[in-house]
């Protein structure tokens, strides 16, 4: 594991500022924050009820405040110890009305994350305040990860793969067993190996149930000629990784043989394709391109990945849809799968940082062909 994980903190002031820009350009006095991911990002702070008031003029950090209820008054003095704290339990609405005394004037909100019936309460808050909406701001920023953020990708994808190393390594992937199991057994692996949580309910799907893109775990038991698929991750530092491998139990018949070279190539092609600047649309093609032309276009039915942070999911998302060009920075999954329904199915997925020259894999467990006897 990464040694120096805990040795620096991330520069929270100058993630602000970074954020103050974007208020500017968006001609908002200050951005109420009320999601507890953004939050997090922007102080530090994990407790359960908060909101955060960023202002957009420069020099005035003091009147940037957050706000928590008493449950966390030791918390946030010991997480955020750069910002005035306010106590209260309607977090947003207090701080609103705070924003009302200084006069700030417009105060932009996440409306991608405020209800209807938040974003009532607040405006019978406002007074004479403009609420202008502002979707999408510190996630933008959230999208290219720093050296801190990097680190702890690392140390997550490193759990992830120490884990499934120490499973196989003790013969846990075996006939006989169910796919709770190994999952179960799998995930307690991981824990071992570092990771403070899992990143989501661990996928293992055997036989039939690994052409389900999405199968949860179930008393389904494994046997010789299955692939068994894995879809796990591990969360260091509340960031998360993302990695599928998928084996075969016994012996490999050559339609499993096929299918896994097809989806070996889609996934290496899409890796080579991650470079600053190219469309993520164009990404996405060049993996599927290589399973279309096999004939097998209409068995890889989803997008080819997306971002990966302090969420599971996050911008930007790698997909025929997906919009916008790839930055130097990003963490992003590639996982191209070929799915022949009630028979069986192959993804292969990594975690990978977008480099000037090529991407930097954090999965590193091997992607060969792994026939488990």
């Amino acid at each position: 594991m990464c040694a120096d994980q805990g040795a620096w903190r991330p520069n929270y002031a100058a993630r602000r500022a970074a954020l103050r820009d974007l208020l500017v350009e968006a001609g908002a006095d200050a951005l109420l924050v009320t999601d507890l991911i953004n939050i997090r990002y922007l102080t530090g702070f994990t407790g359960s009820n908060a909101a955060l008031l960023v202002h957009s003029w420069d020099g005035i950090e003091e009147r940037t405040m957050i706000c928590t209820d008493g449950r966390y008054a030791t918390q946030v003095g010991e997480q955020v110890p750069d910002l005035r704290a306010e106590i209260a339990r309607a977090c947003a609405r207090r701080l609103v009305e705070l924003a009302g005394e200084w006069q700030v004037g417009r105060i932009g909100f996440e409306s991608h994350v405020v209800t209807v019936d938040q974003h009532r309460a607040l405006l019978e808050q406002a007074g004479g305040l403009q609420l202008v909406p502002a979707p999408g701001l510190v996630e933008q920023l959230r999208m290219v990860k720093d050296p801190y953020e990097v680190g702890r990708l690392r140390a997550a994808c490193a759990a992830a793969d120490a884990g499934l190393a120490a499973l196989l390594d003790r013969g846990g992937l075996r006939p006989g067993r169910t796919e709770r199991e190994v999952a179960r057994e799998l995930e307690w692996l991981m824990f071992e190996h570092g990771a403070e949580a899992v990143s989501f309910e661990t996928i293992v799907a055997a036989g039939a149930n690994s052409a389900v893109p999405h199968h949860r775990p179930t008393d389904a038991v494994l046997a010789t000629g299955d692939f068994v698929k894995f879809d796990f991750g591990a969360v260091v530092g509340g960031y998360h990784s993302d990695m599928t491998r998928t084996f075969v139990l016994g012996a490999a018949a050559d339609w499993q043989r096929d299918v896994y070279a097809l989806v070996y190539e889609a996934q290496r092609a899409g890796r080579e394709s991650l470079r600053p600047g190219v469309p993520c649309a164009e990404v996405d093609s060049a993996a599927r391109t290589v399973i279309e032309r096999a004939g097998h276009g209409d068995l890889f039915v989803h997008g080819l990945g997306h971002g990966v942070g302090l969420q599971i999911h996050e911008a930007p998302g790698i997909a025929k849809t997906g919009t916008g060009t790839l930055l130097g920075g990003v963490a992003v999954t590639v996982e191209p799968g070929v799915y022949f329904p009630g028979r069986g199915g192959v993804r292969i997925e990594d975690t990978l940082v977008v480099r000037e020259g090529g991407p930097e894999l954090l999965t590193l467990t091997s992607k060969d062909l792994t026939v488990v006897d």
